[in-house]
């Protein structure tokens, strides 16, 4: 019989892997659209299908959206918020000649959100699973620092930024389900779902606007290939928010990380790039801790 405390892990592995091809679609929109434009689209375009999924949820549960507590709306707009700044710093860090140390201290990412999550929200992070955050952070840090790159404070503080923002966010997202106090979980997820998108949307759309009608016109006119990509988007957000809502920020961020073994199978067996020992050490430390984790779940 399955066992359902583990439907958490199946919610991660699923959004990891829609977030995988979201992010593909993405890179091809960004020669059309520029970095903000492509950028935006995951939350404009993903926004009409979250509201589907939410029609749908209603439909099943037959339940209305709920009735949102004041503290639910500042734990959204922290989220939402968090999000574009981290996208922010990410878009600063492809300009800095440190990259890849960027991106590596991007990954530390689930260490600073057991942090923020023990702080803000008192979910609680045994040793075990401490062992397997920093293994499996370890893991993708390794994988990251190719030898020869070099640091300097501008790299360090534009990853350690962009990770803290991502944390940020992800505890902020998970507050607010959880302050829904819904009895079910799916309603919970899905409704925030749709409110951080609806945010984004404005948000982003507004600073084009203001910034650089341009772009917006651009991704009008670029709305077939960008509504495949804000789908993989909606789903992958909506898959994201329901292992929020089962459970820790800390849990489902550390088990994301199995994005960056997907992004290496691509890698070695689509476009046949070898492995190296490093990326293989990381790989193992990646599975370690990703074991780890799952077993003290």
């Amino acid at each position: 019989m399955f066992d359902p405390s583990w439907l958490w892990a199946a919610f991660t592995i699923v959004a990891a892997a829609a977030q995988t091809v979201r992010n593909a679609t993405q890179r091809e929109l960004t020669a059309r659209l520029g970095t903000v434009g492509a950028t935006h689209v995951r939350f404009l375009f993903g926004f009409p299908f979250a509201l589907i999924f939410l029609i749908a949820v209603m439909i099943a549960l037959r339940q209305s959206p709920p009735l949102p507590p004041l503290m639910f709306w500042g734990c959204v707009i922290d989220g939402a918020l968090a999000q574009v700044a981290a996208t922010a710093l990410m878009l600063a860090a492809m300009n800095d000649r440190s990259f890849v140390v960027v991106y590596a201290y991007i990954k530390t990412e689930p260490v600073q959100v057991a942090l923020f999550g023990l702080v803000f929200l008192g979910d609680a992070v045994t040793p075990i699973m401490a062992a397997a955050i920093l293994i499996a952070t370890t893991g993708v840090v390794t994988m990251a620092l190719k030898p020869g790159t070099s640091a300097d404070l501008n790299s360090t503080l534009l990853g350690l930024g962009a990770g803290a923002m991502f944390a940020l966010s992800a505890v902020g997202f998970r507050g607010a389900i959880l302050s829904l106090g819904l009895p079910s979980y799916v309603m919970a997820a899905t409704f925030t779902v749709v409110v951080g998108l609806m945010l984004q949307s404005v948000l982003l759309s507004l600073y084009l606007w203001l910034r650089n009608p341009e772009v917006l016109v651009s991704i009008v006119r670029a709305w077939r290939p960008s509504l495949f990509a804000g789908f993989m988007g909606a789903l992958a957000s909506q898959f994201w928010f329901l292992a929020f809502a089962l459970a820790t920020a800390a849990s489902v961020r550390t088990l994301a990380l199995v994005e960056v073994l997907f992004a290496q199978a691509i890698s070695r067996f689509v476009f046949q790039q070898p492995t190296t020992a490093r990326e293989a050490v990381g790989v193992v430390l990646i599975v370690i801790g990703v074991a780890l984790l799952l077993w003290a779940g």
